[in-house]
Protein backbone atom coordinates (compact mmCIF):
# COMPACT_ATOMS: atom_id res chain seq x y z
CA UNK A 1 0.00 0.00 0.00
CA UNK A 2 3.04 2.38 0.91
CA UNK A 3 4.71 1.51 -2.02
CA UNK A 4 1.42 2.07 -4.36
CA UNK A 5 0.84 5.23 -2.69
CA UNK A 6 5.00 6.59 -3.36
CA UNK A 7 4.33 5.41 -6.74
CA UNK A 8 1.30 7.27 -7.21
CA UNK A 9 3.43 10.31 -6.07
CA UNK A 10 6.21 10.04 -8.10
CA UNK A 11 3.51 10.46 -11.22
CA UNK A 12 2.31 13.65 -10.35
CA UNK A 13 3.31 16.78 -11.44
CA UNK A 14 1.87 17.71 -15.11
CA UNK A 15 -1.83 18.82 -13.72
CA UNK A 16 0.28 20.98 -11.44
CA UNK A 17 1.93 22.74 -14.78
CA UNK A 18 -1.91 23.17 -16.13
CA UNK A 19 -2.54 24.56 -13.19
CA UNK A 20 -0.51 27.38 -12.83
CA UNK A 21 -2.76 28.79 -16.23
CA UNK A 22 -5.79 28.45 -13.88
CA UNK A 23 -4.33 31.80 -11.51
CA UNK A 24 -2.50 33.79 -13.69
CA UNK A 25 -2.96 37.51 -13.65
CA UNK A 26 -5.62 37.26 -15.78
CA UNK A 27 -7.46 35.73 -12.71
CA UNK A 28 -6.54 38.02 -10.57
CA UNK A 29 -7.72 41.09 -12.68
CA UNK A 30 -11.76 38.85 -13.25
CA UNK A 31 -12.23 37.83 -9.78
CA UNK A 32 -11.23 40.60 -7.95
CA UNK A 33 -12.92 42.77 -10.37
CA UNK A 34 -16.14 40.21 -10.29
CA UNK A 35 -16.08 40.24 -6.16
CA UNK A 36 -15.26 44.33 -5.68
CA UNK A 37 -18.17 45.08 -8.32
CA UNK A 38 -21.01 42.29 -7.62
CA UNK A 39 -19.62 40.53 -4.22
CA UNK A 40 -20.18 36.95 -4.12
CA UNK A 41 -22.70 36.66 -7.02
CA UNK A 42 -20.38 35.32 -9.40
CA UNK A 43 -19.30 32.38 -7.13
CA UNK A 44 -21.06 30.11 -9.19
CA UNK A 45 -19.14 30.98 -12.48
CA UNK A 46 -15.86 29.93 -10.67
CA UNK A 47 -17.14 26.95 -9.37
CA UNK A 48 -19.01 26.41 -12.21
CA UNK A 49 -15.56 26.70 -14.47
CA UNK A 50 -13.25 24.47 -11.82
CA UNK A 51 -15.38 21.37 -12.24
CA UNK A 52 -15.30 21.93 -15.92
CA UNK A 53 -11.67 22.60 -15.94
CA UNK A 54 -10.97 19.36 -13.86
CA UNK A 55 -12.83 17.41 -16.22
CA UNK A 56 -10.86 19.06 -19.65
CA UNK A 57 -7.42 18.90 -18.03
CA UNK A 58 -7.84 14.97 -17.50
CA UNK A 59 -9.38 14.08 -21.41
CA UNK A 60 -6.26 16.43 -22.44
CA UNK A 61 -3.97 14.35 -20.36
CA UNK A 62 -5.76 10.78 -21.29
CA UNK A 63 -5.48 11.79 -25.01
CA UNK A 64 -1.14 11.93 -24.43
CA UNK A 65 -1.00 8.85 -22.36
CA UNK A 66 -3.63 6.71 -24.90
CA UNK A 67 -2.15 8.22 -28.39
CA UNK A 68 1.26 9.26 -27.74
CA UNK A 69 0.28 12.30 -29.36
CA UNK A 70 0.24 15.99 -28.15
CA UNK A 71 -3.69 17.59 -28.95
CA UNK A 72 -2.91 19.12 -31.52
CA UNK A 73 -0.82 16.45 -33.18
CA UNK A 74 -3.51 14.28 -33.24
CA UNK A 75 -5.90 17.40 -34.37
CA UNK A 76 -2.71 17.50 -37.73
CA UNK A 77 -3.73 14.28 -38.60
CA UNK A 78 -7.44 15.12 -39.73
CA UNK A 79 -6.76 18.55 -41.06
CA UNK A 80 -5.26 19.55 -44.52
CA UNK A 81 -2.63 21.94 -45.01
CA UNK A 82 -4.80 25.05 -45.21
CA UNK A 83 -6.67 23.81 -42.44
CA UNK A 84 -3.95 23.28 -39.80
CA UNK A 85 -2.74 26.68 -40.73
CA UNK A 86 -5.91 28.72 -40.01
CA UNK A 87 -6.25 26.25 -36.81
CA UNK A 88 -2.66 27.03 -36.09
CA UNK A 89 -3.20 31.02 -36.03
CA UNK A 90 -6.62 30.98 -33.68
CA UNK A 91 -4.72 29.16 -31.16
CA UNK A 92 -1.57 30.95 -31.87
CA UNK A 93 -4.27 34.40 -31.37
CA UNK A 94 -5.36 32.62 -28.20
CA UNK A 95 -1.86 31.77 -27.17
CA UNK A 96 -0.60 35.50 -27.46
CA UNK A 97 -3.86 36.70 -25.93
CA UNK A 98 -2.71 34.74 -22.48
CA UNK A 99 1.20 36.24 -22.59
CA UNK A 100 -0.36 39.00 -22.76
CA UNK A 101 -2.05 38.79 -19.52
CA UNK A 102 0.35 37.04 -18.17
CA UNK A 103 3.60 39.85 -19.30
CA UNK A 104 1.32 42.69 -17.98
CA UNK A 105 0.81 40.86 -14.80
CA UNK A 106 4.03 40.55 -14.06
CA UNK A 107 5.13 43.83 -14.85
CA UNK A 108 1.85 45.80 -12.59
CA UNK A 109 3.49 43.38 -9.50
CA UNK A 110 6.75 44.68 -9.96
CA UNK A 111 5.35 47.91 -9.97
CA UNK A 112 3.72 47.56 -6.67
CA UNK A 113 5.84 46.06 -5.25
CA UNK A 114 9.16 47.94 -6.37
CA UNK A 115 8.00 50.52 -8.32
CA UNK A 116 9.87 49.70 -11.43
CA UNK A 117 8.37 51.25 -14.65
CA UNK A 118 6.06 48.78 -16.26
CA UNK A 119 7.99 48.48 -19.54
CA UNK A 120 10.57 47.46 -17.57
CA UNK A 121 8.63 45.11 -15.30
CA UNK A 122 6.84 43.66 -18.92
CA UNK A 123 10.49 43.02 -20.03
CA UNK A 124 12.11 41.30 -16.66
CA UNK A 125 8.92 39.11 -16.52
CA UNK A 126 10.01 38.07 -19.91
CA UNK A 127 13.23 37.16 -19.13
CA UNK A 128 12.65 35.52 -16.22
CA UNK A 129 9.93 33.20 -18.34
CA UNK A 130 13.26 32.53 -20.29
CA UNK A 131 14.92 31.39 -17.70
CA UNK A 132 12.21 28.85 -16.36
CA UNK A 133 11.91 27.15 -19.82
CA UNK A 134 15.31 27.01 -20.23
CA UNK A 135 14.92 24.79 -17.02
CA UNK A 136 12.77 22.55 -19.36
CA UNK A 137 15.01 22.15 -21.71
CA UNK A 138 18.00 21.59 -20.06
CA UNK A 139 17.14 19.81 -16.80
CA UNK A 140 14.48 18.14 -17.48
CA UNK A 141 10.23 17.91 -16.68
CA UNK A 142 10.46 16.84 -13.64
CA UNK A 143 12.66 19.24 -12.10
CA UNK A 144 11.20 22.10 -13.88
CA UNK A 145 7.25 20.55 -12.66
CA UNK A 146 9.10 20.80 -9.10
CA UNK A 147 9.99 24.32 -9.39
CA UNK A 148 6.60 25.10 -11.27
CA UNK A 149 4.97 23.60 -8.31
CA UNK A 150 6.51 25.50 -5.67
CA UNK A 151 5.98 29.05 -7.06
CA UNK A 152 2.15 27.57 -7.42
CA UNK A 153 2.15 26.67 -3.69
CA UNK A 154 2.96 30.58 -3.10
CA UNK A 155 0.47 32.11 -4.76
CA UNK A 156 -2.41 31.56 -2.01
CA UNK A 157 -1.09 32.50 0.92
CA UNK A 158 -1.92 36.21 0.81
CA UNK A 159 -5.72 35.49 -0.32
CA UNK A 160 -5.67 32.52 2.93
CA UNK A 161 -4.19 35.39 4.91
CA UNK A 162 -6.58 37.98 3.98
CA UNK A 163 -9.80 35.69 4.42
CA UNK A 164 -8.18 34.76 8.09
CA UNK A 165 -8.33 38.96 9.02
CA UNK A 166 -11.63 39.44 7.21
CA UNK A 167 -13.51 36.38 6.72
CA UNK A 168 -16.47 36.39 4.04
CA UNK A 169 -20.04 36.32 4.97
CA UNK A 170 -21.69 32.68 4.92
CA UNK A 171 -24.92 33.68 3.96
CA UNK A 172 -23.67 35.63 0.44
CA UNK A 173 -21.15 32.72 -0.05
CA UNK A 174 -24.27 30.53 -0.22
CA UNK A 175 -26.62 33.11 -2.53
CA UNK A 176 -23.44 33.27 -5.19
CA UNK A 177 -24.14 29.32 -5.67
CA UNK A 178 -27.04 30.48 -7.39
CA UNK A 179 -26.84 31.09 -11.22
CA UNK A 180 -27.28 34.98 -11.78
CA UNK A 181 -26.20 37.34 -14.76
CA UNK A 182 -28.08 41.23 -14.11
CA UNK A 183 -26.38 43.01 -16.73
CA UNK A 184 -24.12 43.19 -20.00
CA UNK A 185 -21.13 44.19 -17.63
CA UNK A 186 -21.71 41.55 -15.06
CA UNK A 187 -21.87 38.97 -18.03
CA UNK A 188 -18.32 40.33 -19.70
CA UNK A 189 -16.72 39.55 -16.02
CA UNK A 190 -18.93 35.99 -16.01
CA UNK A 191 -17.50 35.39 -19.66
CA UNK A 192 -14.02 36.32 -18.79
CA UNK A 193 -13.43 34.43 -15.85
CA UNK A 194 -14.56 31.26 -17.73
CA UNK A 195 -11.91 32.38 -20.25
CA UNK A 196 -9.36 32.80 -16.82
CA UNK A 197 -10.30 29.59 -15.80
CA UNK A 198 -11.03 27.11 -18.57
CA UNK A 199 -7.48 28.53 -20.58
CA UNK A 200 -7.53 26.76 -24.25
CA UNK A 201 -4.01 27.23 -24.57
CA UNK A 202 -3.51 24.81 -21.41
CA UNK A 203 -5.90 21.92 -22.97
CA UNK A 204 -3.64 21.76 -25.80
CA UNK A 205 -0.28 21.69 -23.57
CA UNK A 206 -1.43 19.18 -20.84
CA UNK A 207 -1.72 16.18 -23.52
CA UNK A 208 1.94 17.29 -24.30
CA UNK A 209 3.03 17.20 -20.76
CA UNK A 210 1.72 13.50 -20.37
CA UNK A 211 3.10 12.21 -23.30
CA UNK A 212 6.65 13.56 -22.72
CA UNK A 213 6.64 12.32 -19.29
CA UNK A 214 4.93 9.06 -20.46
CA UNK A 215 4.99 8.65 -24.21
CA UNK A 216 2.20 6.01 -25.34
CA UNK A 217 1.00 4.20 -22.60
CA UNK A 218 1.14 0.12 -23.03
CA UNK A 219 -2.70 -1.33 -22.05
CA UNK A 220 -1.13 -3.08 -19.08
CA UNK A 221 -0.15 0.30 -17.12
CA UNK A 222 -2.44 2.47 -18.69
CA UNK A 223 -5.14 1.87 -16.12
CA UNK A 224 -2.85 2.53 -13.41
CA UNK A 225 -1.63 5.56 -14.98
CA UNK A 226 -5.63 7.17 -15.58
CA UNK A 227 -5.77 6.26 -12.11
CA UNK A 228 -3.02 8.50 -11.04
CA UNK A 229 -3.73 11.11 -13.57
CA UNK A 230 -7.14 11.76 -12.13
CA UNK A 231 -5.55 12.16 -8.55
CA UNK A 232 -3.10 14.30 -10.04
CA UNK A 233 -5.57 16.61 -12.06
CA UNK A 234 -7.79 16.77 -8.59
CA UNK A 235 -5.13 17.82 -6.58
CA UNK A 236 -3.81 20.46 -8.79
CA UNK A 237 -7.70 21.90 -9.65
CA UNK A 238 -8.42 21.58 -5.93
CA UNK A 239 -5.42 24.26 -5.58
CA UNK A 240 -6.20 26.20 -8.14
CA UNK A 241 -9.94 26.17 -7.44
CA UNK A 242 -9.55 27.63 -3.73
CA UNK A 243 -7.30 30.14 -5.36
CA UNK A 244 -9.50 31.13 -7.86
CA UNK A 245 -12.28 31.42 -5.26
CA UNK A 246 -10.22 33.25 -2.14
CA UNK A 247 -9.69 35.89 -4.63
CA UNK A 248 -13.71 36.50 -5.56
CA UNK A 249 -14.34 36.14 -1.60
CA UNK A 250 -11.83 38.28 -0.09
CA UNK A 251 -12.93 41.04 -3.01
CA UNK A 252 -16.22 40.76 -1.81
CA UNK A 253 -15.71 40.29 2.11
CA UNK A 254 -13.09 43.23 2.41
CA UNK A 255 -13.91 45.57 -0.99
CA UNK A 256 -17.10 45.49 -1.80
CA UNK A 257 -18.26 49.26 -2.58
CA UNK A 258 -14.93 50.77 -2.31
CA UNK A 259 -13.81 52.81 -4.87
CA UNK A 260 -10.93 52.36 -7.39
CA UNK A 261 -11.39 48.72 -7.10
CA UNK A 262 -11.27 48.08 -10.65
CA UNK A 263 -7.86 48.29 -11.23
CA UNK A 264 -4.87 45.82 -9.73
CA UNK A 265 -3.34 48.77 -8.16
CA UNK A 266 -6.62 50.07 -6.86
CA UNK A 267 -7.08 46.33 -5.30
CA UNK A 268 -3.62 46.59 -3.95
CA UNK A 269 -3.59 49.91 -2.21
CA UNK A 270 -7.64 49.12 -1.03
CA UNK A 271 -5.87 45.92 0.93
CA UNK A 272 -3.55 48.35 1.97
CA UNK A 273 -6.28 50.28 3.54
CA UNK A 274 -8.90 48.28 4.81
CA UNK A 275 -7.03 44.95 5.41
CA UNK A 276 -2.92 45.39 5.71
CA UNK A 277 -0.50 46.15 4.47
CA UNK A 278 1.58 42.47 4.86
CA UNK A 279 -1.60 41.27 2.74
CA UNK A 280 -1.77 43.83 0.23
CA UNK A 281 2.50 42.85 -0.23
CA UNK A 282 1.47 39.61 -0.06
CA UNK A 283 -1.32 40.11 -3.62
CA UNK A 284 1.68 41.90 -5.08
CA UNK A 285 4.15 38.86 -4.49
CA UNK A 286 1.90 36.33 -5.40
CA UNK A 287 0.26 38.57 -8.55
CA UNK A 288 4.26 38.02 -9.54
CA UNK A 289 4.98 34.71 -8.80
CA UNK A 290 1.76 34.59 -11.03
CA UNK A 291 2.82 36.09 -13.57
CA UNK A 292 6.30 34.47 -14.02
CA UNK A 293 5.10 31.12 -13.58
CA UNK A 294 2.02 31.09 -16.01
CA UNK A 295 3.85 33.07 -19.03
CA UNK A 296 6.05 30.48 -18.94
CA UNK A 297 3.32 27.92 -18.71
CA UNK A 298 1.81 30.07 -21.77
CA UNK A 299 5.28 30.29 -23.97
CA UNK A 300 5.58 26.37 -23.83
CA UNK A 301 1.71 25.75 -24.45
CA UNK A 302 2.62 28.21 -27.93
CA UNK A 303 5.77 25.94 -28.54
CA UNK A 304 3.91 22.74 -28.33
CA UNK A 305 0.60 24.11 -30.80
CA UNK A 306 2.91 25.58 -32.88
CA UNK A 307 4.97 22.07 -33.35
CA UNK A 308 2.10 19.71 -33.08
CA UNK A 309 0.01 21.47 -35.89
CA UNK A 310 2.36 22.77 -38.28
CA UNK A 311 5.60 20.82 -37.65
CA UNK A 312 7.53 23.59 -36.83
CA UNK A 313 10.00 24.63 -34.06
CA UNK A 314 10.96 28.21 -33.24
CA UNK A 315 13.99 29.19 -31.17
CA UNK A 316 12.62 29.70 -27.36
CA UNK A 317 14.65 33.51 -27.48
CA UNK A 318 13.37 34.40 -31.06
CA UNK A 319 9.46 32.77 -29.13
CA UNK A 320 9.80 34.38 -26.53
CA UNK A 321 10.32 38.21 -28.31
CA UNK A 322 7.77 37.64 -30.69
CA UNK A 323 4.97 36.67 -28.15
CA UNK A 324 6.12 39.28 -25.27
CA UNK A 325 5.73 42.20 -28.20
CA UNK A 326 1.74 42.79 -27.79
CA UNK A 327 2.06 43.32 -24.16
CA UNK A 328 5.15 45.76 -25.01
CA UNK A 329 3.10 47.76 -27.32
CA UNK A 330 0.29 47.93 -24.71
CA UNK A 331 2.25 49.19 -21.76
CA UNK A 332 4.54 51.30 -23.83
CA UNK A 333 1.03 53.41 -24.99
CA UNK A 334 -0.17 53.78 -22.10
CA UNK A 335 -3.88 51.35 -22.26
CA UNK A 336 -5.08 50.51 -18.94
CA UNK A 337 -3.30 47.46 -18.36
CA UNK A 338 -6.38 45.73 -15.92
CA UNK A 339 -8.82 46.71 -18.75
CA UNK A 340 -6.58 44.97 -21.32
CA UNK A 341 -6.44 41.87 -18.86
CA UNK A 342 -10.11 41.25 -18.75
CA UNK A 343 -10.24 41.83 -22.66
CA UNK A 344 -7.25 39.30 -23.08
CA UNK A 345 -9.18 36.68 -20.60
CA UNK A 346 -12.94 37.43 -23.03
CA UNK A 347 -10.78 36.67 -25.66
CA UNK A 348 -9.42 33.42 -24.13
CA UNK A 349 -13.20 32.46 -23.89
CA UNK A 350 -14.03 32.96 -26.80
CA UNK A 351 -11.08 30.43 -27.67
CA UNK A 352 -11.94 27.71 -25.81
CA UNK A 353 -14.20 26.07 -28.26
CA UNK A 354 -11.86 25.81 -30.88
CA UNK A 355 -9.96 23.52 -28.00
CA UNK A 356 -13.14 21.91 -26.56
CA UNK A 357 -14.73 20.25 -29.96
CA UNK A 358 -11.18 18.73 -31.22
CA UNK A 359 -11.13 17.35 -27.40
CA UNK A 360 -14.84 16.10 -27.31
CA UNK A 361 -15.04 14.46 -30.63
CA UNK A 362 -10.57 12.87 -30.25
CA UNK A 363 -12.00 11.32 -26.78
CA UNK A 364 -15.07 10.16 -27.82
CA UNK A 365 -13.86 8.62 -30.93
CA UNK A 366 -13.34 4.47 -30.69
CA UNK A 367 -10.86 4.64 -33.33
CA UNK A 368 -8.35 6.79 -31.74
CA UNK A 369 -9.03 6.22 -27.98
CA UNK A 370 -10.08 2.77 -27.67
CA UNK A 371 -11.03 0.93 -24.73
CA UNK A 372 -9.83 4.74 -22.64
CA UNK A 373 -13.01 6.43 -24.92
CA UNK A 374 -15.57 8.47 -23.32
CA UNK A 375 -18.37 7.24 -21.59
CA UNK A 376 -21.98 8.47 -23.19
CA UNK A 377 -22.45 10.44 -19.54
CA UNK A 378 -18.95 12.31 -20.21
CA UNK A 379 -19.20 13.16 -23.45
CA UNK A 380 -22.50 14.55 -22.62
CA UNK A 381 -21.58 16.85 -19.79
CA UNK A 382 -18.60 18.24 -21.76
CA UNK A 383 -21.06 18.61 -25.07
CA UNK A 384 -23.74 20.76 -22.69
CA UNK A 385 -20.38 22.20 -20.91
CA UNK A 386 -18.82 23.62 -24.51
CA UNK A 387 -22.54 24.59 -25.47
CA UNK A 388 -22.60 26.66 -22.53
CA UNK A 389 -19.83 28.12 -23.41
CA UNK A 390 -20.69 29.10 -27.02
CA UNK A 391 -23.67 30.79 -26.00
CA UNK A 392 -22.47 32.94 -23.43
CA UNK A 393 -19.78 33.91 -26.02
CA UNK A 394 -22.50 34.63 -28.61
CA UNK A 395 -24.35 36.69 -26.25
CA UNK A 396 -22.23 38.48 -25.56
CA UNK A 397 -20.78 39.26 -28.68
CA UNK A 398 -24.53 40.43 -29.55
CA UNK A 399 -24.71 42.31 -26.92
CA UNK A 400 -21.39 44.61 -27.43
CA UNK A 401 -22.65 45.23 -31.33
CA UNK A 402 -25.70 46.05 -30.39
CA UNK A 403 -24.76 48.35 -26.95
Amino acid sequence: MVRKARRVLTLLGPAFVAAVAYVDPGNFAANFSAGAEYGYALLWVLVFANLMASLVQYLSAKVGLVTGLSLPEVIATRLGRKSRIAYWLQAELVAIATDLAEVIGGAIALNLLFNLPLLAGAVITGIVSLALLLIYNYRGQKIFERVIIGLLLIIPIGFFVGLWITPPDARGVVAGLIPQLRSTDMLLLAVAMLGATVMPHVIYLHSALSRDRHGKVSKKDLAGLLRATRFDVGAAMVVAGAVNISMLLLAAAALRGMPDTDSLEGIFRALDGNVSALVAWLFGLSLLVSGFASTTVGSHAGAVIMEGLINRRVPLLVRRVVTIIPAVIIVAIGIDPTRALIVSQVALSIGIPFALLPLLLVTASKKIMGEAVNTKLITIILGAATTIIVVLNLVLIGLTILG
